[in-house]
């Protein structure tokens, strides 16, 4: 009761399908001005779909510049294990390192992987293609949102999150499983955490010690979001705009990045990109708990405008929409893989 209390008072846990409700209004109303539901297609034109539905995270770093991103090798499902033990030694991947759906859903089958046996049992599961991907050396995560419309130069930022890991401090007598439940965020994980970690939640942390049990920024897994558009600067735009301006006909997503320092952030030094979203992209600083659900439906009107603008300024420059027939096709195959992906 609780923490069913905590969710009803507390909207960022409500179900997307309820939040969205104006939403669908919205996207109506721009469904029958292009005449289809699927204008998103023209959006992002190098991304499969846009980048709404059954795109591969693997086709999106190929677009990106080598620099931006860590060292990514895609596994096919139900490749032989030696293959990817192969794909493995003739790469720079060491472990420990992230493995990951190619095609994803809101950190879902997400983990990190830590030794050879890890990596065995993921792969035996795992009944999608999936990405093996190096560790970013950096502690910090945030998340971009990045808009240009096709006839325009240079884009801007419209929105800045940084995240919090789901990280429990000891306190010398309370077990991992205690300090879990000391914290409504941490306690929706708990089922999660115990599937993953088993005893290990039954341990007791020396007082000051850390444990970051989620490494990835990720709401859906315990992360808290905070909105830092406060911080958006000439010289970060300036950074952002000229790396967005490297990848192929990219014009409306979030990027997560982790990073250093935010001085260094500034100077376009010490950061990697974790991935890339086209027209699925939330501006997520809305999930900041200081936040209004009027914040959050204004800043999501805001941002479907901009994705509506700019898909029909594609599809005038020739970038076709997708047919109500491969988008339904399409949709359907979406439906499969989260679910596979849910279930993992």
């Amino acid at each position: 009761m609780r923490l069913f209390l905590h969710k009803l008072f507390h909207w960022e846990y409500w179900p997307f399908q309820i939040v969205y409700i104006p939403i669908y209004f919205l996207w109506a109303y721009y469904a029958l001005r292009a005449r289809t539901i699927f204008f998103f297609n023209a959006c992002d034109p190098t991304i499969k779909n846009g980048g709404f539905m059954m795109e591969s995270k693997m086709e999106i770093y190929d677009l990106i510049p080598q620099k931006f991103y860590p060292e990514t090798k895609l596994v096919k499902e139900k490749s032989p294990f030696d293959e990817v033990e192969g794909i493995l030694k003739d790469s720079n991947i060491k472990f420990p390192f992230i493995a990951k759906p190619d095609i994803g859903l809101r950190g879902s089958a997400v983990k990190k992987i830590t030794n050879p046996e890890e990596l065995k049992t993921y792969h035996d599961k795992a009944d999608f293609d999936y990405l093996l991907q190096d560790l970013i050396p950096y502690e910090k995560e945030i998340g971009i949102f990045y808009v240009r419309f096709p006839h325009e130069k240079h884009g801007k930022i419209t929105g800045i999150v940084a995240k919090e890991f789901l990280i429990v401090e000891g306190d010398g007598h309370s077990t991992i499983e205690e300090l879990l439940k000391a914290n409504p965020r941490f306690e929706f994980q708990l089922k999660a955490l115990e599937k993953e970690y088993g005893n290990q939640l039954k341990s007791i942390l020396a007082k000051g010690e850390k444990r970051n049990l989620v490494p990835y920024g990720n709401h859906a897994r315990g992360a808290k979001f905070l909105d830092y558009s406060h911080l958006i600067s000439p010289e970060l735009t300036k950074v952002i705009d000229a790396m967005c301006l490297q990848i192929p006909e990219f014009y409306f997503g979030r990027m997560d990045l982790m990073y250093n320092t935010w001085e260094e952030l500034e100077r376009g030094e010490n950061f990697s990109i974790v991935e890339l979203n086209g027209a699925a992209s939330e501006p997520t600083h809305i999930y900041d708990p200081k936040h209004s659900l009027f914040f959050a439906w204004k800043e999501l009107a805001r941002h479907i405008n901009y994705m509506f603008q700019i898909s029909v300024a594609n599809h005038k420059r020739g970038f076709p929409y997708l047919s109500h027939k491969d988008g339904m096709e399409q949709y359907r195959l979406h439906l499969e893989q989260s679910n596979k992906i849910v279930n993992f």
